[in-house]
């Protein structure tokens, strides 16, 4: 197996993956509303073949599974425990039309012309080179074939990001992330968007926004017990001291109370729903 996004697979393929693993359903139920935007598009038919890049523990493959139920799906994804619940999961529904591979999609060797669709949920922000990544990807499509991706848009539009990193600020002037890095939001900029899939092989390339709340828990403290399982928290906890780590803590909980409606603690956030038909 072949790896150039090294940094992604040492996290994915490691902690950021056991800790996903272990939380698997919150994850997949936390965006639950932002994935009805992608079935709603009606983007797969039943009988294409599906690749789902960043695939992690399966959600958006077997959904892919269920619609292109006369298709194949392949998953591919960094992390081999992921995979395994991936496995685990779609083999407990009883979906026979799909598989998953431990592979970086940036360079996987696609059989040319195979597949109808290229989807990825929130797993194809984080290529060290994207347009590399997204034109890999077209050589596996058929012509005519279709990307679609969900993608977070810009930090300060995200409410539950923006929320976190100014409770874990701790008196911190905390940077903005770079626009062109592997980060969550290295395809927040449409600009940048449409010239990358053009350059790499794609045409008719449209955003579409998704502003949907994310379900964090029933009450505050079923939600503080998974936030506190987050890679943001966790990373943005580096360094502080003892007091600031209480203060930090007591800011957590507060953006939650803050948050609590009749159906749970919810913040919002702000995607892309990025579609492309290879040219």
């Amino acid at each position: 197996m072949q790896i150039v996004n090294t940094e992604q697979a040492e996290a994915w393929d490691g902690h950021e993956g056991d800790v996903w693993t272990d939380h698997a359903d919150r994850y997949e139920h936390a965006g639950w509303r932002i994935w009805n935007h992608f079935a709603d598009a009606q983007l797969i038919g039943v009988t294409d073949d599906v690749v789902d890049i960043g695939c992690g523990t399966g959600h958006s493959t077997r959904a892919a599974a269920r619609i292109a139920a006369s298709g194949h799906v392949l998953g591919l994804d960094l992390s081999k425990r992921m995979l395994g619940h991936a496995r685990e999961r779609s083999e407990a529904e009883g979906l026979k039309n799909i598989e998953f591979v431990q592979a970086d999609a940036q360079v996987y060797l696609f059989t040319p012309s195979s597949f109808d669709i290229a989807l990825s949920s929130f797993g194809a922000m984080f290529f060290s080179d994207p347009a590399a990544a997204f034109s890999n990807m077209a050589t596996g499509l058929r012509d005519s074939g279709r990307l679609a991706l969900l993608a977070w848009r810009t930090l300060p539009e995200n409410e539950w990001l923006m929320g976190l990193r100014g409770a874990l600020a701790a008196g911190r002037d905390l940077p903005m992330p770079p626009p062109d890095a592997p980060t969550p939001f290295s395809l927040a900029d449409p600009d940048r968007v449409r010239m990358m899939l053009e350059s790499a092989g794609y045409t008719g390339v449209e955003l579409t926004a998704v502003d949907e709340p994310m379900d964090f828990g029933v009450d505050v403290d079923d939600a503080y017990r998974w936030v506190k399982t987050m890679g943001i928290v966790e990373g943005l906890s580096h360094g502080l001291d003892e007091a600031q780590l209480a203060q930090a803590d007591a800011n957590i909980r507060q953006l939650l109370v803050e948050n609590e409606t009749p159906d749970g603690v919810q913040l919002n956030t702000a995607a892309w729903l990025i579609t492309a038909t290879k040219s």
